[in-house]
């Protein structure tokens, strides 16, 4: 009786996909291949950053800033970070410049997908008016986060945080990005990746500015 030769289109679909789902979660890779799949989903422009419209008046932007409920409480008072390079900086140093603020962190595939569009924004609007705050909630430690912020190349500056995280910037999901008025309170909040860099959300980043 002759024994069915073994081949590898015996192998169940499933059994395959399991096998490299396996492979990627213990090689740690499939958070790289989930944030390149939910990048593509972005690059669609489905997912666009929700802001406030900023109106115009007699062709000219109107620069007066925009608010939204229940904000009049100023956002990070006494909250201390650390940048990549050690450096001690309180969050109120920052008042008086438009922040953009994104908590994110290296495990997370969603964010990993929006950070090249925030870098994409940031190299066009970063000024000394605008700060960006990249602020990693990562806990295996600051030298875990440089090194992934080296091997992608980013130039947006990033945080960790010294103390304990404000209340107003608490959310129950990550990536999770606010917009902070110079005057310090929350103008916007988007909880969940999006694409930042959009004439929308570059215009009512602009419009903050204090001329």
């Amino acid at each position: 009786m002759n024994k069915k030769r073994f081949s590898l289109k015996d192998i169940p679909g499933w059994a395959v996909m399991l096998a490299i789902f396996g492979v990627l979660y213990f090689t740690g890779l499939h958070t790289e291949v989930i944030g390149q799949v939910q990048r593509v989903l972005l690059a669609t422009g489905i997912m666009k950053a929700d802001v406030p419209e900023v109106s115009t008046a007699a062709g000219a932007e109107n620069t007066s800033e925009p608010t939204l409920a229940n904000n009049a409480e100023k956002v990070g008072a006494g909250f201390e970070m650390v940048d990549l390079n050690g450096k001690a900086v309180a969050f109120e140093s920052l008042r008086g410049k438009v922040v953009f603020l994104n908590i994110w962190a290296t495990w997370c595939p969603p964010c990993i997908a929006e950070m090249p569009n925030i870098q994409s924004l940031y190299d066009k609007v970063g000024s000394d008016n605008i700060a960006f705050v990249m602020l990693s909630v990562d806990e295996g430690g600051m030298e875990k986060v440089k090194k992934f912020i080296d091997k992608k190349g980013f130039t947006f500056p990033v945080y960790l945080p010294v103390t304990q995280l404000p209340e107003e910037l608490y959310s129950s999901a990550i990536p999770t990005t606010f917009i902070i008025s110079p005057e310090g309170t929350i103008v916007a909040r988007q909880e969940g990746m999006a694409a930042y860099d959009t004439p929308e959300v570059r215009k009512f980043l602009q419009s903050m500015v204090k001329k």
